[in-house]
């Protein structure tokens, strides 16, 4: 059973996107006193869900995308959370070790989109990978690729790649966001041989149509880096966030997708010599 842990959030009561002003800070980790720290939402120890085996999940603040029906709704903002140090972190991770150790397993960074705390993340993973830790990043791929990002990619294991829509249009309608830097972000971990899973929500309305299918099947069909693709059911589980925050949810009535437009979907991908696997 998962141990979902919520952490308390805090402000500093400023403008900046993450810590004080007197603070030498970035939107990929700040320093405070001389030390890297980082801004984490909650952590699950026991996840099953965000790559191979028993995970210990870290929800990082910040995301760049406002998806209509994002389950976080209350990790956007970067600069809220708890602040943490790698060393507070690594302790958290070596509680469990043994757990993760046996099931094949290791440590995801999830949120949010921790690719936005890259210098963090990055300086967490390192030191997870000194002591044999298997490393795992759940982003949108939303990013410039800055030398943060790069050292990131480069000590992580694998990537949980979100494709929310390949049409520009539609992927702005859902997330409120263009999608050109997530597709280059896709084909450059493709360029680098990086092991990929790729995760692509399933809702009506935006992606159970034969068009939308095909632009995403034909685009995930030219990535050879692809061990596994999710198709996961949209759902309304994160409707409460919206509404503890004082916000209307914006999917408000939109269906489950049922089984047949789920394998519909993998159908069409099929087509395309793309395997999906249906979750959720």
């Amino acid at each position: 059973m998962s141990v979902f842990r919520p952490i308390p959030a805090t402000r500093d009561g400023t403008s900046s996107p993450v810590g004080s002003r007197r603070e030498r800070n970035s939107r990929d980790g700040t320093v405070r006193g001389g030390e890297l720290t980082g801004n984490l939402h909650s952590v699950e120890t026991f996840g099953t869900l965000d790559g191979p085996g028993i995970r210990f999940v870290m929800f990082f603040q910040g995301c760049h995308l406002r998806c209509l029906y994002c389950q976080n709704r209350d990790t956007w903002e970067v600069g809220d959370g708890r602040s943490v140090t790698i060393d507070q972190m690594m302790e958290e991770i070596r509680a469990v070790r043994s757990f993760l150790d046996r099931s094949g397993g290791g440590i995801t960074a999830s949120g949010g989109d921790p690719i936005l705390q890259a210098r963090f993340v990055g300086a967490l993973f390192e030191a997870a990978k000194r002591e044999g830790i298997n490393t795992a990043l759940d982003t949108s791929g939303l990013t410039v690729i800055t030398p943060a990002v790069e050292r990131l990619i480069e000590v992580t294991d694998l990537i949980l790649l979100d494709i929310k829509h390949v049409d520009d249009k539609r992927h702005r309608e859902l997330t409120g966001r263009p999608n050109r830097l997530v597709l280059e972000f896709a084909r450059w971990l493709d360029k680098l041989g990086k092991r990929t899973w790729i995760r692509h929500v399933v809702v009506p309305g935006f992606t159970t149509d034969a068009t939308s299918a095909q632009m995403t099947g034909e685009f995930l069909s030219n990535l050879s880096n692809l061990e596994r693709v999710e198709l996961l059911r949209y759902h309304e589980m994160g409707k409460h966030k919206w509404i503890s925050l004082g916000k209307r949810y914006p999917l408000e009535g939109t269906p489950v997708p049922s089984r047949a437009q789920l394998e519909y979907v993998q159908a069409i991908f099929a087509r395309y010599g793309v395997a999906a696997a249906i979750s959720g």
